[in-house]
């Protein structure tokens, strides 16, 4: 088994989604301080504490997030489901328990990171999918670390 270091940026071999570095700022949308269980704000509560303005909410490395459209549901367990939009930071190091865009042998795929024991294993988090385990002569690269998940709810 083969454990590669990050893939470069520039290195052409994957064409990510839209830069994070290239998102103009939001129109910052108000904030509501007052917890909600489900709900609407109360009507007594109509003054905001702050604004929020998503890409700076979700991307804590502009440079070097970019954000994927997943297709496919082996991490549905964990709420992230086909058509979403994952944010990917290759800034994070990748540890035991985080989600990562990994590269097995040349194939993309969204996993969670299992590595104890000198094992390495990328886990679905959907039981109709197995666990991918290395073995001696598969090559491995983390591209990034999934940060974020993005999704519009149908109306």
């Amino acid at each position: 088994m083969t454990i590669f270091p990050p893939i470069p940026a520039s290195s052409g071999v994957l064409q990510p989604g839209t830069p994070a570095a290239q998102l103009a700022p939001l129109a910052s949308r108000p904030l509501f301080c007052q917890k909600i269980p489900a709900g609407f704000p109360s009507p007594a509560a109509d003054y905001t504490e702050k604004g929020l303005d998503l890409n700076t909410f979700m991307v804590q490395h502009k440079e070097a997030s970019f954000f994927f459209k997943v297709v496919g549901m082996s991490l549905s367990g964990v709420g992230i489901l086909d058509g979403d939009i994952v944010l990917v930071d290759r800034s994070v190091t990748a540890a035991h328990g985080h989600y990562v865009l990994a590269v097995i042998d040349g194939e993309y795929t969204l996993k969670r990171l299992y590595r104890q024991h000198g094992v390495i294993e990328l886990h679905p988090e959907n039981p109709a999918f197995k666990p991918i385990r290395l073995v001696e002569g598969n090559e491995l690269q983390v591209w990034g670390v999934v940060t974020g998940v993005v999704r519009k709810l149908r109306v």
